[in-house]
């Protein structure tokens, strides 16, 4: 099967043809083309995508490091891995088949308008050829028609007896010319004739069917080329299948990765405040005082005595006196600074009280309310303190364990600068053309002094965490004390006051002195002051300036006589007497036993 033999006469037909093919080849470098920008916006849009959702690297506010979380973040990783392989397709169809195919195209058309050039030149030149023995077969005709012409006239002329000799004689000479002329034109009309059937052969047999074989050729390459091309943009696609199907596994290992006890227990670490379950409230007996006789002399003088107080006073003291006549409290005792005693005009001593430390007791027993989980976590009106003793004890541990550990990192790096500046430094000073060895020594000095501090940083939150750690390791014994004990803390909400049922129960301006006692003498006891468990002494200044807190000075010494049960506060008392809460962060405690109160 030949294009030269079966399509002699179809030069036009081969030549739409092989434009045709052209304009196919074109047509796939164009969807090629399209595909190409598809893939590439796919993996712009997927990266975007992956971007959008990826977890914002911040110090300050991490993403929880739950099992979902943690395989979310390694699909997000496949997906971007997988945009990745989409780039790569693109890539490989723009190279292997978009540019081939270009390059291609670019080929086939000049060769093709080569071999059509050869096909128009062999036609033209048979065109030529024949016209030559066309017009010498014409000319032949002409001559034939004029030779017989003059045979005519000259047999004419020779049978008139008219005529005269010399017509005669001329016609015969016309007729041998024009015979002349027309054997001689009969010669090159058979020479031409001969010319252009061996042309005309040469043309339909050799010429012809060597373009056309060519452009045959030609029309297979490209038909070759198409379905290399056409190979190529499913390999570009197969080649990173491996790769996309290693994306999808680390997908599914990403989901079956997810462990929900896993997450329950980081819940428990990230919100887990260290304090124990607050305990059952004891009964508050509030009928006592139905029962009390009011033939009480004394209690009866005092009224009467005291009946032009003010009414608000009044109202405080009925409210004050409900635990005195009912189960009184063993904690906490009334203190030094509480109680005074008083001397009556007849030289007689009585025992008075300051009416903040009553309304004191009887809020901290009537309060209604549950004790805060996370006593540290109220905020008092200023920023969080260093020690993160605003947080609860477990949390407080974390933070403090993340600070050390971002502390021992920047150590490691200024310690590792100092190295290097040490070694510059040397370099230096064997050869001085490199440099000179004291313009590192401002350098090398504030590296120093930032090891320093970050030595000094590390030692104190280390302090603070092995002080937090031996909390969290005996707060289940300090947590078993008297009943009211631990009703007074459930009742405390902070040391800065009292918070009650009743706003007039809450006294907070300075201790008033009432002149009449005489009601209380028989409710009250001699009770001693809460005895001193140990001693400390302050490693930092504290102002206490909020109500129920103890201002100290940096070293000063301090009896102990409270604990702390886990809020961050420790009660404290002064050897003059004077008592208050102070944050456990800021002294060193030493406890002792059998200790007795100053």
């Amino acid at each position: 099967m030949s294009w030269g033999t079966e399509l002699w006469d179809q030069f036009d037909s081969l030549d739409k043809h092989t434009q045709w093919g052209i304009d196919f080849l074109e047509r796939y470098a164009k969807f090629v083309k399209e595909r190409i920008e598809i893939e590439q916006n796919y993996a712009k849009q997927l990266r975007n995508l992956v971007k959008k959702y990826c977890p914002k690297r911040s110090s300050k506010d991490e993403e929880p490091r739950f099992t979902s979380c943690i395989a979310f973040f390694n699909i997000l990783n496949e997906l971007n891995d997988y945009a990745g392989q989409r780039e790569v397709v693109a890539e490989e169809m723009a190279h292997r088949v978009y540019g081939e195919l270009m390059r291609y195209a670019h080929d086939l058309k000049t060769e093709r308008k080569m071999h059509l050039q050869e096909g128009r030149k062999a036609q033209q030149y048979l065109d030529m050829c024949w016209k030559q023995m066309d017009n010498s077969k014409k000319k032949f005709e002409r001559e034939c028609r004029e030779a017989e012409k003059a045979q005519q006239s000259y047999e004419r002329l020779d049978n008139d007896t008219n005529a005269t000799k010399a017509d005669v004689e001329k016609a015969k000479q016309q007729l041998n010319l024009r015979t002349h002329m027309a054997d001689e034109n009969k010669n090159e009309y058979a020479a031409q004739l001969q010319n252009f059937n061996g042309e005309q052969h040469k043309h339909f047999y050799v010429v012809i069917p060597q373009i056309y074989k060519q452009l045959q050729e030609m029309d297979e390459r490209r038909t070759i080329k198409l379905s290399e091309c056409y190979r190529g943009f499913a390999d570009s696609e197969r080649k990173v299948i491996p790769i996309i199907s290693k994306c999808l596994e680390g997908m599914i290992l990403a989901a079956k990765s997810v462990d929900e006890r896993r997450d329950s227990q980081m819940v428990v670490d990230s919100f887990k405040s260290g304090f124990e379950p607050p305990g059952d409230f004891p009964f508050e007996d509030y009928s006592q005082h139905i029962y009390r006789t009011i033939s009480d002399g004394t209690i009866s003088a005092s009224k009467q005595e005291s009946g032009k107080m003010d009414a608000k006073t009044t109202v405080g003291k009925a409210k004050g006196k409900l635990w005195l006549f009912g189960k009184k409290p063993k904690s906490p005792p009334l203190t030094p600074t509480s109680l005074f005693t008083s001397s009556t005009p007849n030289g007689s001593q009585f025992l008075t009280f300051s009416i903040e430390p009553v309304h004191y007791c009887m809020n901290e027993i009537k309060t209604g309310k549950p004790r805060i989980p996370s006593f540290r976590s109220l905020k008092r009106g200023g920023p969080a303190l260093e020690d993160f003793s605003h947080l609860p004890p477990e949390q407080r541990r974390k933070k403090l364990q993340q600070r050390i550990d971002e502390l021992n990192r920047e150590l490691q790096k200024e310690s590792d600068q100092k190295e290097a500046l040490n070694k510059m430094k040397d370099v230096y000073e064997k050869n001085p053309q490199m440099g000179d060895p004291g313009s590192l020594q401002p350098k090398l000095a504030e590296t120093m002094n930032n090891i320093d501090r970050l030595r000094m940083e590390i030692h104190k939150n280390e302090a603070w965490l092995s002080e937090v750690e031996g909390k969290t390791g005996g707060r289940g014994d300090r947590r078993h004390s008297s009943d009211i004990n631990h009703l007074v803390t459930q009742g405390r909400e902070s040391p800065e006051g009292s918070y009650t049922d009743d706003a007039n129960q809450e006294v907070r301006g300075p201790p008033q002195q009432h002149s009449h006692h005489n009601e209380f003498d028989d409710e009250f006891e001699d009770d001693d002051p809460l005895p001193a468990i140990g001693h400390c002494k302050a490693i930092y200044p504290f102002d206490g300036h909020n109500e129920g807190t103890l201002a100290m000075k940096e070293g000063e010494v301090l009896y102990i006589i409270e604990e702390d049960k886990g809020d961050g506060w420790t009660r404290a008392r002064r050897q003059n007497g004077e008592e208050g809460y102070v944050p456990t962060s800021y002294i060193d405690v030493t406890l002792e036993k059998n200790s007795k109160g100053s």
